[in-house]
Parts: structure tokens; sequence; C-alpha cells
């Protein structure tokens, strides 16, 4: 469904990505790793058009996706409704008065009958639990209860992908379970989901496969997402977690860090 093949990109002459080469199947469930500033987010936007690469190609069901072609409103708006972009900060991509208009915003511009933007819009609300909202104004809402109207309105155009830039952050744990349910939930259903997230206890929740990016704008790993969690090395090589490791032997509890601290219950010796 998705290709991309010798792809950079980079801003005011800096790198934020570096030659890559992947495929994503339909139905699949992936989800982007890496540490702040290695590019994921920036690949999730060219998945979704906001940007185009400066070289290499993007493919989308066998379509090459180009600026040039996003500039036609006809291929533009037939494209945005295969591709749903949940952004990282909700307040970004929420504008209209009430929460109704905000889910009815999309099927709008795409030239739906009024009755049918009601049931879509009504629909959305009735499956993410927040119908009560549908008059209330969108910059009143919780940082929770605004991602799920950004997830409505992406939903209300019933795109073929999902993809969400940081889907967990800023939620509290309620909503974070609620959403990586949700989101389970849409994969069994058919839906090609794409993610980035830097939580490590819930990315193998919402993804079976996951692609690990670097400081140096590229992907070096490409592995089921099980797989990937388990090579702890190369997770502190490109430093997505600390300097850490745990180990259980009986009684003893040890966490090597930086220093090398070696915790033995109630007593701690340096080395």
């Amino acid at each position: 469904m998705i290709e991309l093949k010798e792809v950079y990109y980079s801003y005011s002459g800096i790198n934020a990505l570096r030659n890559i080469n992947l495929q994503i199947e339909e139905g699949e469930a992936v989800t982007l790793m890496g540490p702040n500033g290695s590019g994921k987010s920036t690949l999730l936007k060219i998945i979704n058009g906001i940007v185009s690469p400066d070289s290499g190609v993007y493919r989308f069901n066998n379509e090459e996706i180009t600026s040039k072609k996003l500039q036609k409103p006809e291929f533009s708006k037939l494209f945005h409704q295969k591709i749903g972009f949940v952004f990282q900060n909700s307040d970004t991509q929420l504008f209209c008065a009430n929460v109704f208009d905000e889910v009815a915003f999309g099927p709008r511009q795409m030239g739906r009958k009024e009755s049918e933007v009601e049931k879509r819009v009504n629909d959305c609300l009735e499956l993410l639990n927040i119908r009560d909202f549908k008059s209330r104004q969108p910059y009143h809402l919780s940082g929770g209860e605004k991602r799920k109207v950004a997830i409505a309105c992406v939903l209300a155009l019933n795109p073929e992908v999902l993809v969400l830039d940081e889907p967990m952050n800023g939620l509290d744990p309620r909503t974070q379970r609620w959403l990586v349910e949700f989101l389970v939930g849409l994969s069994k259903a058919g839906k090609t989901l794409i993610s980035s997230t830097h939580n490590l206890e819930l990315v193998h929740e919402i993804s079976n496969r996951a692609i690990l990016f670097d400081e140096n704008h590229t992907v070096v790993a490409d592995r089921p997402t099980e797989r990937l969690l388990e090579d702890i090395d190369l997770l502190k090589r490109v430093n997505l977690v600390d300097e850490y490791y745990h180990q259980h032997e009986g009684n003893e509890h040890r966490h090597f860090h930086d220093h090398r601290f070696i915790h033995h219950h109630n007593e701690t010796e340096y080395q």
C-alpha cells in the first residue's frame, strides 16, 4: 500500500530523513520509534502528503505521490480521503466553533450531502463516546477529550490509513488505555495504522511491527515489535532508553546506570 524508496528530506539544509526505504502493507499496524528529532514526524507528514521528499519516491497504492499532483484539487481530495492524520498537538487541527462542526468539516469539504454529513458525525461521536460534546467549544475540552475529537474528525472521512503522531502524548493513564484498546479495535477491523511513539510500555499493544530511527535520521531496524523491544543494546545505542539494565536473580535486583550503581536491597555500592 505504501512504498518509500531512497527518500531524503531536509529543513533549511539540515537533514531530517536520509535514504529511507520501506514498504507498509494494507492492514498492518506499524510503529515508528526513535529519539526526538530522528525524523519520525517528518516521515508521517510525507506519508500524509503534508510535505514532499527532496528526492526519492513515495508511492501510495502503486501511484507516485508528488507535490505537483497534490496541488490538483481533485487528486488531493481523493488522496486525503484515504489517509487521515492525527497531529501530536490536537489544538493544531481543531479550529471550529463547536465539536459537531469540527467533525463535519472534512465530509463537508468533500462535498457530502448534509444528511450524510450528519449521519457520519453522529456515528463518529457515538463511536468515541463523545456525543455529549457536540455543542461544546473544542478549546474548552481537556487534552484527552480534544484527542478524541481529533480522531473523530479523521474517522468521519472513513480513511483506509490512520496516521497518528505521538497519540499517547499528554494523556492520563486511563485515556491512554482507552486509546490503546480503540486502536486495537480499528486494527482488527482492517484499518492500516501507522503511529509514532516514545511509550515503550504500550508500543507492543498498538503494533506488530516497529521501525527504529537513529539520530542520523535513518532506519536502523525494521522488525516485529516484540523482537525490537528485546534488543536493549540497540535501544540504548540509538538513545531511546537510558543506560540501564534490570536483572532479577532470586532476591537480587540490580540496576545498571551510566555511573554503574548496583543496588542490593537497602545498600548501594558504587563501582
